[in-house]
């Protein structure tokens, strides 16, 4: 019964004038919310519509904050964080290092967060939970994230051929147009090993160095083998921007790093020099001037963060932010598509590492019986590691603005610990080798 049948019924029953009332009030308020929509809907149709948004969708609600533990008597957990953290400052003293930040997730959970050192050779401000460092090669793992979260929603698929986005690379016999997106993502391309990266390093354009890969002779042929890419990889922004129809930097930010509350997260230099507190790069003990190839490439190493944004990040991957990346998307991402070489060249550590394989810009490998996941990187100045075990939900973030190796192998050291494993010495401070991030 409408406001108006309600107005004659209580008239013809003579019921209360109260009611009488009651029933006018409802009708001039009926009035006056259908008049105003027909206006709104009559100057709609007036005005010009926007361009229809194809991949529109409402971003996750962000994360409460949690205070960090920053101080020895807010660790937690079964580690012993303070013998971690005598050993992390035994690894300070080598000459190799000048700032780090470091932070532990135990079972889900941020246990640890502590940083050493400074931004700057001999400078005063010293690392901080909120001190932003280059991620390098570790913001692969942000384009295969993106890239998975995009399939989720029917926006593109990882089965789709590069041919069908249009993109700069170029492949010998033109293997781009069916190289997939899963192969792309899974460093499957068949080019030699970090192909023209000293293009890119010498100041050219990677669209134009991408095009001129059609001449390189491959290694094998498209999707058949591992070689790992920096300039190739990129391509995955162009197919992310031609399938959104907007800036990769934007839907990483919308779908991402805001969902999951990593407001400290950046992509490019402007990102980095804007922080309040930014590492320097070093090399040999000196300050050097900042890389900027590499952020011309942003989905192979473009990402700047805290290490708590960071140890967020680790925690997405472990599939505790469901509302961003369901369980799906975090087994797609983590299943080893291809075998490897093993990871951080002949050192000790890299030998114990066993069944390295390669996923959606996630590496794979198995320590002590136990399966981790992660991914490291490197570019003048900078280096960074994710490792974490995806059964326990423990692991490792450590961001550092020297070209030191230590804190790679520093990850065997806290494996053994997590585990109760008798600690092995995997610094090797004395006369230890240099040796590659993967």
């Amino acid at each position: 019964m409408t406001p108006f049948d309600q107005i004659r019924t209580a008239l013809s029953q003579q019921r209360p004038w109260r009611d009488v009332r009651v029933a006018v009030a409802a009708a001039v308020v009926l009035t006056f919310v259908v008049g105003a929509l027909s206006l709104v809907a009559w100057r709609g149709s007036k005005a010009p519509k926007p361009p229809a948004l194809t991949v529109a969708i409402a971003p996750a609600p962000s994360p409460p904050p949690v205070k960090p533990p920053l101080k020895p008597e807010d660790w937690r957990g079964d580690i012993d964080y303070r013998a971690l953290d005598a050993r992390l400052k035994t690894m300070m003293t080598d000459k190799a290092m000048e700032g780090l930040a470091v932070a532990v997730v135990e079972n889900g959970r941020l246990s640890f967060v502590r940083g050493y050192g400074a931004t700057t050779p001999g400078g005063d401000e010293k690392i901080g939970a909120n001190t932003v460092f280059r991620w390098a090669s570790l913001s692969k793992t942000v384009a295969s994230t993106l890239s998975v979260v995009l399939a989720e929603h029917g926006v593109l698929s990882l089965s789709d051929p590069l041919g069908k986005f249009n993109t700069s690379l170029r492949l010998p016999g033109d293997a781009q147009n069916t190289l997939t997106v899963e192969q792309l993502l899974s460093q499957r391309t068949g080019l030699p090993k970090n192909a023209y990266d000293g293009w890119l390093e010498g100041g050219r354009d990677p669209k134009l160095i991408r095009e001129s890969l059609a001449s390189v002779p491959l290694m094998c042929p498209p999707g058949a083998c591992h070689s790992y890419q920096n300039i190739a990889y990129d391509a995955i922004r162009e197919v992310v921007e031609s399938a959104t129809h907007q800036p990769y930097a934007a839907q990483a930010r919308e779908r991402l790093f805001l969902p999951l509350g990593m407001t400290q997260t950046t992509l490019g230099l402007d990102g980095l020099r804007a922080a309040k507190s930014w590492a320097r790069p070093t090399r040999n003990g000196r300050m050097t001037v900042v890389d900027e190839a590499y952020y011309r490439v942003p989905a192979a190493a473009g990402v700047n963060s805290s290490i708590l944004d960071l140890a967020v990040w680790m925690q997405a991957q472990m599939g505790l932010a469901l509302a961003v990346l369901p369980d799906a998307g975090v087994a797609d991402i983590q299943r080893p598509r291809v075998n490897t070489g093993r990871p951080y060249g002949g050192s000790p550590f890299g030998r114990a590492l066993e069944k390295p394989g390669y996923g959606l810009a996630m590496r794979s490998f198995t320590y002590e019986g136990h399966r981790l996941v992660g991914h490291s990187g490197a570019v003048n100045g900078y280096r960074s590691t994710m490792m974490f075990d995806p059964v326990t939900k423990t692991g490792i973030v450590m961001l550092w603005n020297s070209e030191g190796s230590l804190p790679f192998r520093f990850q065997g050291e806290f494996f053994d610990r997590a585990y109760g494993l008798p600690v092995h010495d995997w610094l090797q401070m004395k006369g230890a080798a240099a040796f590659e991030a993967p």
